[in-house]
């Protein structure tokens, strides 16, 4: 069609002659596509209020009128509104010369009509008084050069399917603007001019402007960012956008929690550690579950206590251990409450529990403790609780449980018997303490994370104290229902006892595909994502209903970078520690074989 098009102008062009040759190139060049050709809707048709794209329509509006003073991040719901929009401010400068002129003429007038009020002997007006007050105000910052006056068009362009759509989407602009005393109107029979305005293209040809100094002009600046700095707290990083500190006090939110998603190498480990070392100086106690022995150093560092769990391990942590009742609970409660949890330990143990032995082990359970005669009137600080092999001398004596014994039978008498059948020699009363898994064979993990939470949960209900458990590669936890559920429990009564719970990951998937994945998220007033893996941000999109600018900031951020949400607020943030600190969380392994080099440089030399 081109092709005959041009052909025909050849043809009917006076000025040509009909013997005239048609270049080979000018044939070539008219059938050429070029970008416009491709990005352009395929039909187009402008009416006094909507242009049809193609399937699309699009709206354009002008803001006209604004209040006399203008609120920080005014513009801020509308850019945030979850619509399809584009959005043009054009800021034209005026020469303060030629304004303070104008200015001179309309001071006399509104100062004339004040005179003019008070000779009739009208009462004053107090519209008047404040423009005069303003306009003096104004002038003489423009004499000073502390303010600017500009020429300012913002235009808005919304999308739709149907008219209804827009219209929707234009009563709601209206609503948040008209809050704040700012009118929009749509740009009738402008249609055209004002779509241009808004394409990215930098041409103003609508042309409607309202005159702003800069004050105001400010504070239509769209990338606006929260600010997460508090009076209290600890300095979590750098806010990635206006260079402020993150400062911010997890104790001071609607529960104690905290949840962080990081790919391997990306600083979830240094992040946390960090934060432990600022937390420490706030007269908090920070308990940690590590699975990988990155915590040693610091707990060296800090005078702090360290366990090392394993089967070969000193250190052992008997499950049948009775927390003492505060003044507020009910023994009854407390005893009923630890078979319970028994039972769940029992189930990880021995990979599964039918009904039926469901039934006998809480019998069993019970049956133990009455061997030790204890019951619901007993002190429970002055009793010798049972060990594992007590359990396994009543389960023996019980009808149907032969099969429940013989898997019991590896943790009492064969190789996993030294690391759990034995009294309780820990003791958690240092400010920093340690329990290290990372030696502890991967089946035992479970149990063994289980077991120390629950020694954790028994410990922190007995004294109130402001305390923070942390829980690294919390994935391990979330692979049983038993262990995650009662992590999910730990995470919903923390606050009753002053107990902040921070859970670690870079599973993402694994941690999220437990039923009790999503509940500890949103019982986490505070999450931190760093640098993730292509094959999880789609998960964690959905999850955090990120937009797309967040997704691929996450995507390429450097290690110690991502997004900080605490409450309704969310930044993007950059972890910074002092020089001292990185030398003692650090778990770069060249940095970590440098400062022992060093170390054993000095003690060489001394």
């Amino acid at each position: 069609m081109a092709l005959l098009d041009f052909l025909k102008t050849k043809t009917d062009d006076p000025r040509t002659s009909s013997l005239a040759p048609i270049m080979p190139e000018q044939i070539y060049k008219q059938g050429v596509l070029e970008l416009q050709d491709v990005i352009a809707p395929s039909a187009l048709k402008i009416t006094p209020r909507e242009i049809n794209l193609g399937d699309k329509i699009a709206r354009t509006f002008f803001v006209m009128s604004y209040p006399r003073t203008l609120t920080d991040s005014w513009f801020a719901p509308v850019i945030n509104l979850d619509r399809v929009l584009d959005i043009s401010i054009f800021v034209h400068p005026i020469d303060s010369a030629d304004i303070l002129k104008k200015f001179q003429k309309k001071v006399a007038e509104v100062q004339s009509q004040i005179m003019s009020r008070e000779e009739k002997g009208l009462v004053r007006d107090p519209i008047l008084d404040t423009a005069y007050k303003d306009l003096e105000d104004l002038r003489d910052q423009l004499q000073q050069a502390e303010e600017k006056i500009f020429d300012v068009g913002v235009y808005i362009t919304v999308y739709g399917k149907t008219v209804e759509e827009l219209d929707k989407t234009e009563s709601e602009i209206k609503s948040m603007l008209e809050s704040r005393l700012i009118y929009v109107k749509p740009a009738l029979f402008q249609q055209e001019q004002g779509f241009k305005s808004t394409l990215p293209i930098g041409r103003d040809e609508l042309q409607v402007h309202s005159k702003l100094n800069s004050s105001p002009l400010s504070s239509i600046f769209p990338f606006v960012s929260f600010d997460l700095t508090s009076d209290k707290g600890i300095l979590y990083g750098v806010n990635r956008h206006n260079a402020s500190l993150v400062l911010f006090d997890r104790f001071s939110l609607e529960n104690y929690n905290s949840v962080i998603f990081a790919k391997s190498g990306s600083g979830k480990s240094y992040t946390t550690k960090l934060e432990i070392l600022r937390t420490l100086m706030f007269d908090t106690e920070v308990i940690v579950i590590d699975p990988e022995r990155e915590y040693e150093f610091l707990s060296q560092t800090v005078g702090g206590r360290y366990f090392n769990i394993s089967l070969s391990s000193e250190h052992h942590i008997n499950p049948f251990d009775l927390p003492i009742p505060r003044e507020d609970e009910n023994p009854a409660d407390i005893l009923r409450s630890n078979i319970v949890a028994l039972v769940g330990l029992f189930r990880i143990m021995l990979g599964g529990l039918s009904p039926e032995e469901d039934a006998i082990i809480d019998k069993a359970i019970t049956e133990t403790y009455a061997l030790k005669d204890i019951t619901i009137d007993s002190n429970f600080a002055e009793i010798e609780p049972p060990l594992l092999s007590d359990f396994e001398t009543v389960l023996a004596g019980m009808d149907g449980s032969e099969s429940l014994g013989q898997r019991l039978s590896k943790y009492t008498k064969g190789t996993w018997s030294g690391f759990i059948n034995q009294p309780t020699n820990v003791d958690i009363n240092k400010k920093f303490v340690v329990f290290s898994v990372r030696d502890m064979e991967d089946d035992l993990k479970p149990v063994a994370m289980y077991l120390i939470t629950h020694y954790i949960w028994n410990t922190v209900r007995k004294n109130l104290k402001k305390r923070l458990l942390v829980i690294d590669e919390a994935w391990w936890m979330m692979k049983s229902e038993d262990t995650a559920s009662f992590l999910y429990s730990m995470a919903k009564r923390g606050r009753k006892y002053y107990l902040g719970l921070a859970t670690i990951t870079q599973d993402v998937d694994d941690f999220l595909k437990s039923p009790y994945g999503l509940p500890m998220i949103t019982n986490s007033s505070i999450q931190l994502l760093l640098k993730q893996s292509p094959t999880t941000i789609d998960n964690l999109q959905k999850t955090f209903n990120l937009s797309d600018e967040e997704k691929y900031l996450l995507l390429e951020s450097d290690v110690g970078e991502g997004i900080f949400f605490a409450g309704l607020k969310h930044v993007a943030i950059k972890v910074i520690a002092s020089y001292t600190e990185d030398q003692i969380i650090t778990s770069d392994p060249s940095q970590v074989l440098a400062i022992r080099k060093q170390k054993a440089d000095a003690a060489a030399q001394a």
